[in-house]
């Protein structure tokens, strides 16, 4: 396909469509199996704080594996990569599908599916967030984010649950097949976006190290007896911890990025925690059945849903700092509400809140960073900033269900509200109109970096 025709496909508007229809059926898919994993490890007889680590698994890879995974969305097609993280999420689903049809699948399977499939997650994220400048002209970007972000919120915390709350009700198999289902769906919507997707002007480290193997090769093989291979693997090695640490490094020195990453890593925290207690908590205190959690839960997206539509118009009334402040208020409700105010309605209020601060998060951050960031570090940078981030969803479901099981359920939330509450001095001390104003035109004028 030429130049040509792809920046007219671009510019019509197609890749959008495709990005929004691909978040929409993949993050579906991960709204049921975010219920149906704890639904069935409630079923298999599992404590708060057993149920609370099959929400860690679908998390902890996030902490373990997304600076590599970055190093890769850097240097490899970013499509195909996603196309292949949505099939060996179709596989992992389809085996736990098999296991459950053959008797109620055991914690321990629970937990293996679960990395499983949040190992995939952490891949097909990371590829997909990269290439979105690739895809999308920089003047609608925002537009692009804030429809992308809505439709993963409403997707996986409002559809996703409330269709995984219904499904799993009729039967674990008819869930879990369901799940299966949408990501072949999503990996064939995948091969359908118009582009080039593998980083610009990235550093080709593998092909570097494949190039000192061959000097290393044809010019003197009796030092040491190393071969080709192993010092192929040496240098591979070394040109990954490089990569990783100039992703990191860019971070860390970017003062707006640092606290933004920094925030999120207790917000998300938090929300992952209130995502473990939850199952507990909806089932022991608020007497709620499947199909009510999953609605419960659901409050989020709908939420998510009302911040991407009125994106724009909160941004241009309040400003871009306290839109994302926003989401320190709707977090801090959804977690201090079930801590003193134990009625279904209260907190499906407060999540319907935090959902809506979250997508004016979302929307925000994704459009700051990717006017910041270059496009050969996109991958690096993404992987850098969740590992800050999302790095916390494991710890907070963790830390959940040690102090439910330790101290109960509203005392648990009573602790990260606290957490959460501490966030708002630091973050309005740096996240300043000035700050805000140089990163929506970090090069002085407008430019689409592709």
């Amino acid at each position: 396909m030429t130049e040509t025709v792809i920046r007219a496909e671009r510019g019509s508007g197609r890749n959008e469509a495709v990005l929004v229809a691909l978040t929409g059926i993949t993050n579906l898919a991960d709204g049921v199996i975010k219920i149906s994993l704890p639904i069935l490890a409630v079923a298999a007889g599992g404590s708060a704080g057993q149920v609370a680590a099959v929400a860690l698994t679908l998390t902890l890879p996030w902490l373990l594996v997304s600076l590599p995974v970055g190093v890769l969305a850097d240097r490899v097609d970013r499509r195909r990569l996603a196309v292949g993280a949505n099939l060996f999420r179709l596989v992992a689903i389809a085996a736990l599908l098999s296991a459950s049809t053959a008797g109620a699948p055991t914690l321990s399977v629970l937990y293996a599916a679960g990395l499983v499939v949040g190992l995939a997650e952490v891949v097909a994220d990371t590829a997909v967030s990269a290439m979105i400048p690739a895809a999308v002209p920089v003047e609608r970007r925002t537009r692009a984010n804030a429809w992308i972000a809505g439709t993963e919120t409403v997707a996986n915390e409002f559809c996703g649950p409330a269709i995984g709350g219904l499904l799993v009700g009729i039967g674990a198999a008819v869930a879990l097949g369901s799940a299966t289902a949408a990501f072949a769906v999503g990996a064939v919507l995948m091969t359908l976006l118009v582009g080039r997707f593998r980083a610009h002007g990235e550093h080709i480290a593998v092909g570097d190290a494949g190039a000192a193997g061959d000097h290393c090769a044809t010019g003197d093989s009796r030092a040491g007896g190393d071969s080709r291979v192993e010092r192929a693997s040496r240098a591979g090695r070394a040109s990954m911890v490089a990569d990783i640490r100039e992703g990191l490094v860019f971070l860390w020195r970017h003062r707006l990025l640092r606290t933004l990453s920094l925030t999120i890593a207790v917000l998300a925290g938090s929300w992952s925690a209130w995502l473990a207690l939850l199952p507990s908590y909806a089932t022991s205190v608020l007497e709620l059945d499947p199909a009510g959690y999953g609605l419960l839960v659901g409050a989020i997206g709908a939420g998510g849903l009302a911040g991407a539509v009125s994106t724009s118009v909160v941004n241009r009334l309040l400003g871009v700092r306290w839109a994302l402040f926003a989401d320190l208020v709707g977090t801090f409700l959804m977690m201090v509400v079930p801590a003193v105010l134990p009625a279904a309605w209260a907190v499906g209020a407060a999540a319907f809140v935090g959902g809506m601060g979250g997508t004016l998060w979302t929307v925000n951050a994704r459009t700051i960073s990717q006017s910041l960031v270059p496009d050969r570090l996109l991958g690096r940078y993404g992987s850098a900033a969740r590992l800050l981030g999302w790095g916390t969803l494991p710890l907070g479901a963790g830390l959940a269900g040690v102090l439910a099981d330790a101290f109960g359920l509203r005392p648990a939330f009573a602790v990260f509200a606290v957490a959460v509450a501490l966030l708002a001095v630091p973050f309005l001390r740096t996240v300043t109109a000035a700050e805000l104003a140089a990163a929506d035109d970090p090069y002085g004028h407008d430019q689409d970096r592709m």
